[in-house]
């Protein structure tokens, strides 16, 4: 019904840039909220960057100053520009959409397949 594709990922040396693009599809009626998260090797999932349908961001205390989520509502497009980017931020990284598909009444989430992120020199 919604499908997400991610694209920006690779490999970077540390206090480089990259920025991650997810662009979703399908049977959206409305999007509530969008985000990123990321899963280093060994370690949980965890919360990099969310942002809502009101546009209020929040951030991970490890990314913030660093790290800005934004989005492209028309083209249904969350993107995560990373700065500064240090070798602890190596991790797969996935967003996550929050989508009233059409038809229902109740949001439902939505992943990306993943972008591997590494950071080394």
């Amino acid at each position: 019904q919604v499908q997400l594709v991610e694209s920006g990922g690779g490999l970077v040396q540390p206090g480089g840039s990259l920025r991650l693009s997810c662009a979703a599809s399908g049977s959206i009626f409305r999007i509530n909220g969008m985000g990123w998260y990321r899963q280093a090797p060994g370690k949980q999932r965890e919360l990099v960057a969310l942002i809502s349908r009101g546009g209020t961001t929040n951030y991970a205390d490890s990314v913030k100053g660093r790290f800005t989520i934004s989005e492209d509502n028309a083209k249904n497009t969350v993107y995560l520009q990373m700065n500064s980017l240090k070798p602890e931020d190596t991790a797969v990284y996935f967003c996550c959409v929050w989508v009233v598909v059409t038809g229902t009444r109740i949001p439902s989430d939505y992943w990306g397949q993943g972008t591997q992120v590494t950071v080394s020199s």
